[in-house]
Formats: C-alpha cells, sequence, structure tokens
C-alpha cells in the first residue's frame, strides 16, 4: 500500500517541478526582453518657443507612441546587438560618387556622395552631410537605409568614410580617425558649399559621428553659414563622463567596451604599416612600444591613451577627452538642434543624459527627444518579430529635416511680405 502511494506522488512532483521550471523561464524571459515596459511617445524636452510649437504640429514621431517589435523590441540590448549585427533589414543598395580629398597633414579622406532621387518639400537644393558612427563608413547597412530614404525625399547626401575605416582604402598618412577630430568631416562640408554654392545643409551624426558634427559646429560660428538644422542622435556627450561609466559591468557596459575595443584594434592592426612602420614619419609622442600595449587593450579607453590621443599631440587621456567632447561646444550652437538618445541604449549611461536635458533647459534651439525604447542605433518598428526595412529613427531624422525646411521657408515668406508692405507704405 505505501508503495503505491509513493508512486501516485512521484508524477505529481515531477509535474511541480516542471512547472516551477516553466515559470522560472518565463519569469526569465519576461525580465530579459522587458515585456512589461510600456510603450509611450518619446520624452520631449524643450523651450516653448514659436520653433518648438511649430515642430510639435509638423513632426507626429515626436508625439506619436514608438512601437518597437512586440517580442524582443523593449529589450536594448537586443536592439543594440541587432544593429551591431545586421544594420538593418533588406538594406538597399544606393549609387554615389566616391570623393577624394588630401589633407594638409597628407592622410587621404573620402566620403560618398549620392544625388537626391526627387524634389524636395520645398523646392529647394539641400544636402544632408553625414557623420557615421565609430569605425563605419558610407557602406554600412544603416548609412545605406538612411541614405536611400533621404535621397527619396529630396536630400542630396554626403556620408564621411572615417579615416581608416574603408577595409579598402589605404591610409597615407600616421593617422587615422579619432574620437572628436573634425578635420575631414570639415573638408567635406566645404567640398559640398563649394561645389554646391546654392544648397542649404543639414547635419547628421550618428554616435561617435554626433560627437563629431556638434563639435564641429561649435568651434567656429563660420561652420554654421548655410546651416539649417542639426541632428544628433545617440551619442554621449562627454567622453571624460563616460570614462568610468564605460568600464562598468552595470548594463554590460564593459562587455560592449571590450567588444568595440577589439574591433578598433583589428582596424588599427589592418593599418600597421602606415601607422607604425619603420619608413613612416611618426608623432613624437607615438613609440613602437605602443604597438605592444594595442595588442594588450581590453578597452576604447587604453586604446585611446596608447594610440589615438597621440595623433594629435594631447599630453594624457584626460586632455584628450576634455578638448574633443562636444560637450563644450553645445552652448555655440545656434541652429536648431535635435538631439535624440533611447533610454534603454546600454552604451549611454543615464547620466550621461543630464547634459542634454540641461541644454534644452537653457536654449531656445535645442529639442531633446529621449524615447523609452531603441538600444543603440537600433529603434526598429515591427509588428511581433520582423522588423520593417525602415526604423523609427530613419522616419524622425528626416521629418524633423522638413519641419525645418518648412519653417525657414515660412520665415522668408513672412520677411518677403514684411519688406513689401514696407514698400507700399
Amino acid at each position: 500500500m505505501n508503495a503505491m502511494l509513493e508512486t501516485s506522488e512521484l508524477p505529481a512532483v515531477f509535474d511541480g517541478v516542471k512547472l516551477a521550471a516553466v515559470a522560472a523561464v518565463l519569469y526569465v524571459i519576461v525580465r530579459c526582453l522587458n515585456l512589461k515596459s510600456p510603450t509611450a511617445p518619446p520624452d520631449l524636452y524643450f523651450q516653448d518657443s514659436g520653433l518648438s510649437r511649430f515642430l510639435l504640429k509638423s513632426c507626429p514621431l515626436l508625439t506619436k507612441e514608438y512601437i518597437p517589435p512586440l517580442i524582443w523590441g523593449k529589450s536594448g540590448h537586443i536592439q543594440t546587438a541587432l544593429y551591431g549585427k545586421m544594420g538593418r533589414v533588406r538594406s538597399p543598395h544606393p549609387y554615389g560618387q566616391r570623393k577624394f580629398i588630401t589633407m594638409s597633414d597628407g592622410a587621404t579622406s573620402t566620403f560618398d556622395l549620392f544625388e537626391p532621387l526627387a524634389e524636395h518639400c520645398v523646392g529647394d537644393d539641400i544636402t544632408m552631410v553625414i557623420c557615421p558612427g565609430i569605425a563605419n563608413h558610407s557602406e554600412k547597412q544603416y548609412i545605406r537605409t538612411f541614405v536611400d530614404y533621404a535621397q527619396k525625399n529630396g536630400y542630396r547626401c554626403a556620408v564621411l568614410n572615417h579615416l581608416g575605416a574603408l577595409p579598402n582604402i589605404e591610409l597615407t598618412s600616421p593617422r587615422m580617425f579619432t574620437y572628436g577630430c573634425t578635420w575631414e568631416f570639415g573638408a567635406m562640408v566645404n567640398y559640398i558649399k563649394k561645389t554646391y554654392p546654392l544648397t542649404q545643409l543639414v547635419v547628421v551624426g550618428f554616435s561617435l559621428g554626433g560627437n563629431i558634427v556638434c563639435k564641429y559646429l561649435g568651434e567656429t560660428q563660420a561652420n554654421q553659414e548655410n546651416v539649417l538644422c542639426c541632428v544628433s542622435v545617440c551619442q554621449g556627450y562627454s567622453a571624460l563622463r563616460a570614462q568610468e561609466t564605460f568600464m562598468q559591468w552595470d548594463q554590460c557596459r564593459r562587455f560592449y567596451n571590450f567588444l568595440m575595443a577589439d574591433n578598433m584594434k583589428k582596424i588599427i592592426l589592418s593599418h600597421r604599416q602606415a601607422l607604425f612602420g619603420d619608413h613612416v614619419k611618426k608623432p613624437q609622442s607615438l613609440e613602437d612600444s605602443d604597438l605592444s600595449r594595442l595588442y594588450m587593450a581590453t578597452s576604447l579607453m587604453q586604446i585611446d591613451d596608447n594610440v589615438m590621443r597621440k595623433f594629435h599631440g594631447y599630453n594624457s587621456l584626460k586632455e584628450y577627452y576634455e578638448e574633443e567632447s562636444c560637450m563644450r561646444y553645445l552652448h555655440r550652437i545656434y541652429v536648431p538642434l535635435m538631439l535624440v538618445n533611447a533610454a534603454d541604449d546600454p552604451l549611454v549611461h543615464e547620466s550621461l543624459l543630464t547634459i542634454p536635458k540641461s541644454l534644452s533647459e537653457k536654449r531656445e534651439n535645442v529639442m531633446f527627444v529621449l524615447p523609452l525604447h531603441g538600444g543603440h542605433l537600433g529603434f526598429f518598428e515591427g509588428s511581433v518579430l520582423f522588423p520593417e526595412p525602415l526604423t523609427w529613427m530613419d522616419k524622425l531624422v528626416v521629418e524633423y529635416a522638413d519641419a525645418v525646411c518648412q519653417w525657414e521657408r515660412s520665415k522668408l515668406q513672412c520677411s518677403d511680405a514684411e519688406q513689401g508692405e514696407a514698400a507700399l507704405e
């Protein structure tokens, strides 16, 4: 009798264990995928002004709920990983021409130029000058997707290829792209201004590119001539402040740091001869021992300290990060400026977001857009599982640029009308 009771109870025990295991797995999935997180319109930080009111009316995406893919879209890690792995889905192949510019130090800068495929909504000649993320270039899928969409909306696009990032373009001087160097971007912008003297510019930067374009505009007032607006997406604003947070394991930032450092090492070592060769006239502070330290580096900060800062003669990593971060230049930007970050971006610590929030509280030309989800340069949209080719980010940048163009056109028309009335009087 006892044996019969024991055998009848065992299946019940096993069923209980199975249910507990299933419940535990579901709990982990819900937590990891952040499924309980709500969807909502992005948080907006701005000063009440004519421009901001016009933008809110003209940009539905600013006030509309951003809905990422149901199963995985609320996870900033998955959004970031999918962007990093595949860039975009069904990415188009826009046709462009590669341009070469010889810099004063002998470096050869390149950018790709894409002509518009339709008339712009205001009928003007407008060029988007685009700076991609770290070690990126015009052939990256997220750049191709955005360029194709911008072309179809009437924009000419010029995309900087970061110095040393293209695998088939050799370095012609002992220098490659760095965190805040604006030389190559400035050369591209000057080329566009000279070649298309009637064009107006929309400046766009992604991640590290956001730091470069904001620093470029703030370096001198002349850099803002013929610029309609600027958009920065997913940048960190201050490398000095980010340095400590990027070494923390919170949100796996230390792991992302290692992965990006590993990719940077591969790029630098692919140009070993141009940077460290015996025939090369290297910067005085750059020594052969730095190459050995490069092999051992496990973080971007170590690479920056041993190699990158020395291209521009900085004495310390602190000095390099202070001088090359756009934070100290943002208040000098007077054109309309939209700063976009995602609250669940695993690379940008929430403490860094106080920088754009504070700026938007002081400057009428600045709007800070902070959706709950999107990860780092992800911002995928889609119903359940599979994302759409175009992202929320792609559409927002073009929508914002269109709105600013319309705002400037309406101001010009009002000014013409006022001058006409004055002439009649």
